[in-house]
């Protein structure tokens, strides 16, 4: 009936599912479990969180530091190469001093995925995982495949990062030191609104409309105030409008975030104006398509408009690192739970050695430009999101699809916008695979991720162009 027709979804991925629920006492023993399914994860969390110790560092001129998971971040983009390197080694030198007990723990965690879709009768923890979105498994193998191929494109991307920064050879640690100097690029908050407007425009007069309203009507809370929490989010309301967080301080890194949020933004107040309550909601594996779309047409408007060259190349600095880091690093960090987790099902203890082995390949072969550390085979312990399996790919797909789709926008106008603003109001209605189907892009070919691919190509090659200059 048409009464039912809205829980649809809700219907079909329960029956979905039902392949793999099992009798009423076994379910309620599975649920009883859980009370004791998050050990390894807490643990991990308390003892790096908590308890581990982290060194002083001393930069080039012999200053010293404290050094805390927040300013490493910080550290390794330094231009100081003393104090990256050494950031480096004292942070992954820490966690390597306590690898044995942290491969113990995410060994539990991944014995844990294995058992339980063992138990409910699937083929594998990947494909359990996949399951609760309806992600077809060919999704993570295109994305791996077409990131395989690609790596030229990286090895092309690191000559340029070395010359850039003027090194003989380049470390696993000079990976994150913008290739530009930092460049004074002043944007306060209303010149921000004018450029992210503008750069939506191939979205059409609609879209733009709700951004004017988001800016004029209140929907956004941009400054720094005391006791407010750090960072920036945007939180969709139904039946409302969707309220976006910032910490407003007038750079440029500021206006992507401010377009970023406004993407999110866009995506709930359209679905939530589309859909009823049951449908408005979008699935996590599309949640960072509209925000990395709409930073893709940030990028290129300020590329069409920007004529100072040290401008152009920083901008273009600020679209490469982002795609360096989620594309081709959360597929490596994709793969090696993978492997991990296909090791462990087929009986190989994985163990400290185990663990450090799988992962010193992988960034051989990703980054097969860049002199290898000995410490940088313990930065998987570093990374929490393990804990959560099978999660980090959507980073990685999310911003491949964002991309493809720009660029049809921008290729074919019109037909392109109607699809991709249907697929902005679909929520929860179809599953995210088939909504990003309907807009143009199949991610369970690895052509999405190949188009995306080809724009970080042509970006690099304008980059290797100015740096030339």
């Amino acid at each position: 009936s048409d009464k039912m027709k809205k829980y649809a979804h809700i219907v079909e991925d329960a029956t979905r599912l039902r392949a793999h629920v099992l009798d009423e006492k076994s379910e309620g023993i599975l649920a009883m479990m859980g009370k004791i399914t998050g050990t390894p994860s807490d643990a991990y969390g308390m003892f790096t969180d908590v308890e581990m110790q982290l060194p002083k560092i001393k930069d080039s001129t012999g200053k010293e530091y404290e050094l805390s998971s927040g300013n490493f971040t910080v550290m390794r983009e330094s231009s100081d190469r003393a104090l990256r390197e050494n950031a480096f080694e004292a942070m992954f030198g820490t966690y390597g001093k306590y690898i044995n007990t942290i491969a113990c723990l995410y060994s539990g965690s991944v014995k844990q995925d294995n058992v339980f879709a063992q138990i409910r009768g699937y083929k594998s923890a990947r494909e359990a995982s996949l399951a609760g979105s309806n992600v077809p498994e060919a999704v993570y193998d295109a994305l791996v495949e077409a990131i395989h191929a690609s790596i030229p494109t990286m090895s092309k991307y690191l000559k340029l990062r070395k010359k850039a920064l003027g090194l003989e050879k380049l470390d696993v640690y000079d990976l994150y030191t913008p290739m530009v100097a930092d460049i004074e690029y002043p944007m306060p908050y209303e010149k921000a609104c004018e450029i992210v407007i503008e750069a939506v425009a191939p979205l059409g007069k609609d879209y733009q409309d709700v951004i004017r309203r988001a800016i004029g009507e209140n929907w956004i809370d941009v400054y720094e105030t005391p006791g407010k929490e750090s960072g920036a989010f945007s939180a969709g309301v139904y039946g409302v409008h969707p309220f976006v967080k910032l910490n407003y301080s007038d750079g440029l890194d500021d206006a992507f975030t401010l377009a970023h949020e406004l993407g999110h933004a866009m995506h709930s107040y359209l679905s939530s104006a589309a859909q009823d309550y049951a449908n408005h909601d979008y699935r996590l594996l599309v949640a960072e398509v509209a925000s990395t779309c709409n930073e893709v047409l940030l990028t290129k408007y300020l590329l069409k408009t920007e004529t100072d060259t040290k401008r152009r190349a920083y901008i273009l600095n600020h679209f490469l690192e982002g795609f360096r880091t989620t594309v081709f690093r959360q597929t490596l960090f994709a793969e090696f739970e993978h492997k991990a987790h296909a090791l462990e099902a087929a009986g190989t203890p994985i163990n400290a050695e185990c663990l450090n082995e799988v992962y010193a390949e992988l960034v051989k072969q990703y980054y097969p430009d860049a002199e290898f550390r000995d410490t940088l085979k313990y930065e998987w312990s570093y990374i929490p999101h393990f804990y959560r399996a099978y999660y980090v790919y959507q980073y990685a797909t999310g911003y491949a699809a964002a991309i493809a789709l720009s660029r049809r926008i921008l290729r074919e106008g019109e037909p392109a916008v109607k699809d991709y603003l249907g697929f902005l109001s679909g929520g929860c209605s179809k599953s995210p695979i088939d909504l990003l189907k309907g807009a143009g892009v199949d991610m369970t070919s690895p052509a999405p991720v190949n188009d995306a691919l080809q724009l970080f190509g042509e970006l690099l090659d304008e980059m290797e162009s100015l740096m030339a200059e």
